[in-house]
């Protein structure tokens, strides 16, 4: 099966609050990121190269339709690229090409009987997301998902929180552990659906590393793990409790520039949005227009 390489996860699992840090008394600026990712067409395949194809064309014309069904705001049936040769699959990643967001999904803790996991993938074009990898009921896939973010992502998320997480007993002189840990469980008891991130800025808040590791080992670490590029580096993982993830933003040198935890459904950093994916449903037709044209 021929599938994506995503990008590699470069960023070290780190989480530093103020004290942590020595005192100066100079004033040293963090630089802030320096460029921003913005749409760069897809390097299209030559006319000759696209005869018979007719497979890669269809798969292509079927994501399309879930684009558009996207756009408007429906939900799309993913696009199963299983039934698809080595050479079309070659043809359709190189038209879907690399985008800004990259994720994984690991495998179930404790199941040793498969080292699988999901490798999600954003394309160029915002809200199309191509994911490969194994289920944990064991099923291969290759598909392509159209939305603001793909569902295995949230299933993923979801189930993690299901299973429950044992925290280990909690350290007495960790107040300001405690504190947060008691905010964040005010705000997932009054979240719903729909309502704007709670977010919590660890920050601006006189947290150690050991207050970090503490809270940490009460909420978790869940099996998503996802990578956003959009402006300087984001490094967002679940919790293993309901609506809870860890957002830390990086700037160019990878050093910590916002340390936070949010209570949502998906941190919207992640996310495509609505106008990105009515902006992809035009680029995607122009692309395809020009695919089928020089296919015939």
């Amino acid at each position: 099966m021929h599938s994506p390489t995503p990008k590699a996860f470069p960023i070290p699992v780190v989480a530093l609050g103020p004290g942590a840090q020595p005192v100066d008394d100079g004033l040293d600026y963090l630089s802030m990121p320096q460029g921003m990712a913005t749409y760069q067409a897809p390097l299209l395949p030559e006319p000759e190269d696209l005869g018979g194809h007719d497979g890669a064309v269809q798969a292509l014309q079927q994501v399309l339709q879930a684009l558009q069904l996207a756009a408007s705001g429906q939900a799309a049936a993913p696009v199963s690229l299983r039934g698809l040769g080595e050479a079309d699959l070659a043809l359709v990643h190189q038209v879907l090409g690399e985008g800004e967001v990259s994720a994984q999904v690991l495998a179930a803790p404790g199941d040793f009987s498969r080292p699988g996991s999901l490798q999600v993938q954003e394309s160029v074009f915002a809200g199309v997301w191509r994911v490969v990898g194994q289920t944990d009921d064991g099923r291969l896939i290759d598909q392509v998902e159209c939305g603001p973010v793909p569902q295995v992502l949230l299933q993923a998320a979801r189930e993690d929180s299901r299973r429950g997480h044992h925290a280990p007993p909690m350290d007495e002189a960790a107040h300001n552990a405690q504190a947060v840990l008691i905010e964040l469980a005010d705000h997932r008891q009054h979240w719903r659906a729909g309502q704007p991130a709670e977010v919590v800025n660890l920050s601006l808040l006189p947290l150690t590393p050991l207050d970090i590791a503490l809270m940490d080992a009460q909420i978790g670490t869940g099996r998503v793990l996802i990578l956003s590029r959009g402006y300087g580096n984001c490094r967002i993982t679940n919790a293993q409790v309901s609506n809870t993830w860890r957002v830390v933003y990086y700037n160019s040198q990878d050093t910590v520039i916002l340390n936070s935890v949010e209570v949502c459904a998906m941190p919207e950093v992640a996310c495509a949005a609505p106008e990105d994916l009515v902006d992809s449903a035009e680029r995607f037709t122009e692309v395809l227009a020009w695919v089928a044209g020089a296919g015939a």
